[in-house]
């Protein structure tokens, strides 16, 4: 099933010659294939003769789809009359919060595990439009379920390819032939290898679109293709479905969201309305309007039916849907009989955790942020996904390096962001709290960042600091940092040769420390490593002699002051001829 949704001009927004104009220059911009009908829609050319991949081999079973194509208008939100929101490609372009989560969280899972990949998310939006409208408009739970099965029809070889079952009926509830199943429209026989856990729940269930969207994005990668070469993408795409015209539709909506998308509300997503035909070989058309199927398929389509709904008057009636059947897609708004989902009862977030939270760079915070979602009245509300993110320019993230967590909210209405680790640069960082399919205002988060700290310096050595006028230190000083009795690692430390512990100003004689250019330096700025440790450069000494001082001292107070001696050495007396008595004298 692949879902594309058909071009339609506003009426009286131009003439129809330019209509005409504006409509062949989208299709001229469009895959190979691409042409227009006497409506003015796009349609895609015939499947690929150049395939030879059996239906059993691909992820669908080269099941239905829709055929409808991108919007004429731009894809960019604006604002409508009145300040109201709206976009100008309508729901159409936007994607359901949900669903658009699972596109994202799918692309970083793949940057990780296959990066040579490079599967961009729009790349999963396309063929998830294309499979099932957005999982027909977002109509998910928080866990990202859809909201009874999709299904395609029975893959029984009239008019589709003949699957007989191979999973018993567990997925598709069909025991005799199999059936696409879920938001991205597995076959069984495929997502028995293909499935993965893209949420993190223990379970690889196909109606889900977390997990759909991890295992079809492995699935695109599964032979090392480079997704940013054409040749490759096209291969991965007809592997998905072995038809031209499915390649063509899913190029079109790909590069429809490569010029800009917007996150609209779970459910809210338009849908489809012109399946495919299908066929087993992938070569007859696919056109439900050109006589390559007759775009019913077969069986009951999955789930019980819902009533059908009365069209509006002056509107064309809803038609059979690849999900199933005779079973007509779900409106595009729910009717008022569909009972409200957790998230649509969320009226504002509140703050159930601690404020005000700081940690060193580099350590983790010692408590984690709490959102709380609740309804006008204060009531919590279980079951809704807040999506946690770091705002700004800021290195500070999660556990794992990631900006985004998204966290089902408990039975008190509560989610808790992962532990929070502090970047290295340091001041203020935001974490912004927002619930996914719901336009709420945010709640943003107070972290602080401080540099790291030492309290306490040690010399490792102590052997005593002594030289020569004019000469070197035999000896480097080390000295180690601890904070709270832990190493302090990456910490900022300044080495002074002082004048006095009364006058910590630097000294203008003595010992000291050779700049790049060879001449004298007495401040210098340094870090410990991650063992705590520092190593000070040499030190080197003029004609002064006495007794000098150096301070180390690092962020947070610690300090560390030592004694170096620099005295001439000592005067020996010159050894003295014996004298040897004379003859006479002896």
């Amino acid at each position: 099933m692949a879902a594309q949704f058909g071009l339609r001009l506003r009426k009286g927004a131009a003439t129809t010659a330019l209509a005409a104009a504006t409509v062949a220059a989208l299709a001229a911009s469009q895959a190979p294939g691409v042409t227009t009908d006497s409506a003015g829609r796009q349609t895609a050319g015939a499947p690929s003769p150049d395939m030879t991949t059996r239906a059993d081999d691909t992820a669908s079973g080269n099941s239905q789809y829709y055929t409808d194509l991108p919007p004429l208008d731009s894809p960019t939100p604006t604002t409508g009359p009145g300040g109201t929101s709206g976009t100008t490609g309508g729901s159409e372009s936007g994607i359901p919060a949900t669903v658009l989560d699972a596109y994202k969280k799918a692309e970083a899972s793949l940057r990780e595990s296959k990066p040579g990949c490079n599967l961009p998310w729009q790349l999963l939006a396309a063929i998830g439009k294309v499979e099932s409208g957005q999982a027909r408009g977002g109509r998910v739970d928080a866990e990202g379920t859809t909201i009874g099965k999709i299904l395609g029809p029975q893959l029984n070889g009239n008019g589709f390819a003949n699957i007989s079952d191979t999973d018993n009926g567990a997925y598709d509830g069909d025991s005799r032939h199999d059936r696409a199943v879920g938001p991205m429209q597995f076959i069984p026989s495929t997502w028995e290898w293909a499935a993965r856990d893209g949420n993190d729940d223990g379970a690889k269930d196909p109606n889900n679109i977390y997990d759909a969207a991890l295992a079809a994005g492995n699935y695109l990668c599964r032979f090392d293709w480079d997704l940013s070469n054409s040749a490759n993408l096209r291969s991965a795409i007809l592997s998905y479905n072995n038809s031209t015209e499915y390649y063509n539709t899913v190029m079109s909506w790909l590069e429809h969201y490569r010029k800009g998308t917007h996150e609209i509300p779970d459910g809210t997503g338009s849908l489809p309305e012109t399946p495919s035909g299908g066929n087993s070989t992938g070569t007859g058309t696919g056109n439900s309007n050109s006589g390559g199927g007759n775009g019913k398929g077969n069986g009951n389509g999955g789930s019980t039916p819902s009533p059908k709904p009365t069209p509006p008057k002056g509107n064309k009636p809803p038609t059979n849907e690849p999900g199933g059947g005779t079973t007509p897609p779900p409106p595009t708004t729910p009717p008022p009989s569909t009972p409200a989902t957790p998230t649509d009862t969320v009226h504002h977030l509140e703050n159930a955790g601690p404020s005000n939270l700081t940690a060193m760079a580099g350590d983790t915070f010692t408590g984690k942020l709490v959102a709380r979602t609740e309804t006008k009245a204060g009531k919590a509300v279980a079951k809704v996904r807040v999506r946690f993110s770091v705002i700004g320019d800021t290195d500070t993230a999660f556990a794992g390096g990631e900006k985004f967590a998204t966290i089902i909210t408990d039975s008190t209405g509560k989610a808790t962001a992962p532990a929070l680790v502090a970047g290295e640069k340091t001041g203020a960082v935001t974490i912004r709290a927002t619930v996914v399919g719901r336009s709420v205002a945010a709640l943003d988060h107070k972290v602080t960042v401080t540099a790291r700290q030492a309290d306490a310096l040690a010399r490792t050595g102590t052997t005593a600091l002594t030289c020569v006028p004019n000469g070197e230190f035999a000896e480097q000083v080390e000295v180690k940092a601890t904070y709270r009795g832990e190493i302090a690692d990456k910490v900022a430390v300044k080495a002074t040769l002082i004048k006095s512990l009364l006058d910590v100003t630097e000294n203008d004689k003595g010992p000291y420390f050779k700049g790049a250019d060879g001449k004298p330096v007495r401040t210098l700025a340094l870090e410990t490593d991650a063992g705590g440790l520092l190593k000070l450069p040499k030190l080197f000494s003029d004609d002064a002699t006495g007794t000098f001082l150096l301070r180390v001292e690092t962020e947070g107070g610690a300090t560390l002051t030592l004694e170096l001696k620099v005295e001439a050495p000592a005067e020996t007396a010159e050894p003295t001829e014996p004298v040897t008595p004379s003859p006479s004298e002896s």
